[in-house]
């Protein structure tokens, strides 16, 4: 009995201790360091199993990178050319969809910031206690996040041109914030990590364990036997199932076959060091 007691006191306190918040830069909230509950049990296989991650404070973009945003960049020449391709999604608030990995990557580096890795986004994304969306654990719904349900994708909000019923990525910021105070971690569009793909977290093993894990070969650039990336937190076009915070779904970085993924940046301490 008191070993289980013990047992118990040490995941609480891992769990709730965090370090101190410096002031966020202007658009990012700052995520405190310290340790949460990454994966689940007894959910898809790839999540599997749930463990105790540490990571230092880091900073993350409030709201999803937007079309307008990302054409503001790439007018300077700086970000990579991308678009999407479906009508009704050039609205400047809209958040930014058809990137690849790599121009997201080099969007977020272009800003003095990092695509964050797949542990940094679940933090993000579920706080610290293992629940399974930004809220808590109530069911996702077109009240709280952008997602498709009976009334059709994005909740019903049908798109100009043709295919309407496909619905659209709407503009960000039309949900109430979840966790540290973020905007559409649930739904509206799925979001590139920096990580490369593994079967599951188990299959994944030291890479995607400890502090600060960065998954197979540390997010090198080339990764031997690996080949997709990852985007997070599902999207208008997917039910409430594909929106939680464990469901990871693979890609390859080229985005060929062509989606609507999209994208937001974070930042270390050292980096948000030197932005506005």
């Amino acid at each position: 009995m008191i070993g289980s007691f013990l047992i118990f006191l040490t995941l609480f306190s891992a769990v709730s201790t965090s370090d101190a918040c410096p002031r966020p830069p202007a658009g990012m909230t700052c995520i405190p360091g310290g340790a949460f509950l990454r994966g689940s049990d007894d959910g898809p296989a790839n999540s599997r199993p749930r463990a105790t991650i540490t990571l230092a404070t880091f900073f993350m973009d409030l709201y999803e990178v937007t079309y307008g945003e990302y054409k503001a960049c790439e007018k300077t020449g700086k970000c990579l050319a991308a678009n999407p391709l479906y009508q009704d999604f050039n609205r400047p608030r809209q958040a930014m969809t058809g990137v690849s990995w790599f121009d997201a990557d080099r969007y977020c580096r272009v800003h003095g910031k990092h695509l964050p890795t797949e542990a940094e986004w679940e933090k993000a994304a579920r706080g610290t206690d293992g629940a399974l969306f930004s809220w808590g654990n109530a069911p996702a719904t077109c009240a709280n996040s952008v997602i498709m349900d009976a009334s059709g994708r994005s909740c019903g909000i049908r798109k100009r041109g043709q295919q309407p019923e496909k619905g659209r990525v709407l503009e960000v910021g039309l949900r109430a914030p979840g966790a540290y105070g973020l905007y559409d971690m649930a739904g509206n569009s799925w979001e590139w990590v920096a990580d490369w793909y593994s079967a599951s977290y188990a299959a994944c093993g030291e890479a995607c364990s400890g502090s600060d894990p960065r998954g197979p070969c540390n997010g090198a650039a080339k990764c031997p036997g690996f080949h997709d990336k990852l985007v997070r937190g599902g999207s208008w076009y997917w039910p409430a199932e594909y929106a939680t915070a464990i469901y990871r779904r693979p890609h390859v970085p080229s985005n060929q076959p062509f989606h609507h993924f999209g994208f937001r940046c974070a930042a270390s301490v050292a980096e948000a060091e030197k932005l506005p």
